[in-house]
């Protein structure tokens, strides 16, 4: 297993858990799912304002966000085909980083542009609030922001960069968290630079 750090109980980072090599195969799976699905821009739902991040899914239900709230979805918002099944590496890497006994049910895939940020949220839409989240970062490096289950509580700062893991889990599966800017011109990755950042839950229960 890939060496990695305790940062709280439960939040574990895995730098360079993936190698350049598997960063372009993942990154590979990431164009294809795309291609069927999409990036989209999803809304606040109250306010009605656009989120910086451009966002897509893939498995058998994604994540969005509009004026009808925050939920999952088995379908795109825009072409309103199913989602994209869960490619193998993707797959992999939740059995590998999350859960072998069972199956990712998601996979968002969050575009993070030069002047994206994504503020302290909780990742609690899930039935199974007992199975972790799994985080990749492929691309340019991401200083994410970990905090507590009290929005007010103290937080730290750590630089994710490309091939990157981390995860939520037990005591910080419902830990604030959040994106505060990113390093233009950090990774070569992708050609048009930037980074997508690959989220694996599990939504029902197990």
């Amino acid at each position: 297993m890939t060496s990695s750090l305790a940062l709280a109980p439960g939040a574990r980072w895995y730098p360079e858990a993936f190698d350049p090599q598997a960063q372009a195969a993942l990154l590979a799976e990431v164009r294809a799912v795309l291609a069927q699905a999409p990036l989209f821009t999803p809304t606040m739902p109250r306010s009605g304002k656009p989120f910086t991040v451009r966002m897509s899914d893939c498995g058998p239900l994604g994540w969005v966000s509009d004026a009808a709230g925050y939920r999952y979805q088995a379908f795109h918002p825009d072409t309103r085909a199913p989602w994209p099944p869960l490619p193998p590496r993707i797959a992999d890497a939740w059995s590998r980083f999350g859960r072998a006994d069972v199956p990712a049910e998601a996979c968002l895939i969050n575009y993070y542009g030069p002047d994206a940020r994504m503020s302290l949220h909780q990742d609690r839409d899930e039935a199974d609030l007992t199975a972790p989240v799994v985080s990749i970062s492929l691309g340019d490096t991401a200083v994410f922001r970990l905090g507590t289950e009290v929005r007010s509580g103290p937080t730290r700062s750590i630089r994710l960069g490309s091939g990157d893991v981390f995860v939520l889990s037990g005591a910080s599966r419902l830990a604030f968290h959040g994106v505060d800017r990113i390093i233009p011109g950090s990774s070569r990755l992708l050609a048009e630079g930037g980074r997508f950042n690959l989220t694996l839950r599990r939504v029902t229960a197990a």
